[in-house]
């Protein structure tokens, strides 16, 4: 078992405002996560789904969202890229995976390539079971609103805003999960 606390403070200050917004939403994250992983107990690794829930937003620190009081240089869409690198020098290479394939329901090489992102050109997509909980738990929790869960109607309507394809692979993970 990890301690994704600790890994967490190797990058951040605990006494700052980022940290504490952090801290909090990878709390929520994990807790939703850990509570559909118990449904599936013996199939799912539920203490990796914590860790890796705990840590799947660790790359935010290098990126810039002022509104979400992160004050790095690179664009916010590569946080996950970037966390997964933070987490490959820590020796975790499975964590790594949930930090790259969590943005929105994932990501296609050819979705990447079509709308210009700046993001490798691979599949970003969650492959796990483990992979797609955290990254549909992640959904539900925003960071511009720390104090309120999204209901399944409000991700249905921001996934819709980046197209049909965002949209049924959420609705697929919630098949599963609901």
């Amino acid at each position: 078992m990890i301690d994704a606390k600790k890994i967490m403070l190797k990058y951040y200050d605990e006494h700052s405002d980022l940290f504490r917004l952090l801290w909090k939403h990878s709390n929520q994250v994990a807790d939703l996560s850990c509570e559909i992983a118990e449904r599936y107990k013996g199939e799912v690794d539920v203490e990796f789904v914590r860790e890796a829930a705990l840590l799947h937003d660790i790359g935010i620190l290098e990126t810039h969202a002022p509104s979400i009081l992160c004050n790095g240089t690179k664009p916010y869409l590569q946080h996950g890229i970037i966390g997964g690198e933070m987490l490959r020098r820590e020796g975790l290479d499975r964590h790594a995976l949930v930090c790259e394939r969590h943005t929105g329901a994932g990501l296609t090489k050819e979705e990447i390539i079509a709308q210009n992102l700046l993001l490798p050109h691979v599949d970003l997509l969650p492959v796990s079971v483990e992979e797609k909980i955290i990254c549909y738990a992640d959904n539900f929790f925003s960071k511009s609103s720390p104090d309120r869960e999204k209901t399944v109607d409000d991700v249905r309507r921001g996934m819709a805003r980046f197209g049909e394809v965002q949209l049924k692979r959420f609705e697929e993970m919630h098949e599963m999960f609901r």
